[in-house]
């Protein structure tokens, strides 16, 4: 059995009401790390996928995470 430590990381997201309707949601410390969603609850899900991948694929290319 496999025993993998996970930290906790907390990182600011930024929430816009679109004219259209939906949410836009980023992290700006993650260059690129965009989403969205139709409420706000679906967007900062869709968000914090978002970033759970961006860090996994960092992480994967051998880059430090960035705090």
């Amino acid at each position: 059995m496999e025993n993998r430590s996970q930290r906790v990381y907390n990182y600011t997201v930024l929430l816009e009401k679109e004219d259209d309707g939906g949410y836009h949601a980023f992290c700006p410390i993650l260059k690129g790390c965009h989403s969205q969603g139709d409420s706000v609850e679906e967007a900062i899900a869709n968000i914090t996928e978002a970033i759970e991948l961006y860090l996994e694929s960092d992480n994967a290319a051998g880059h430090d995470i960035i705090i």
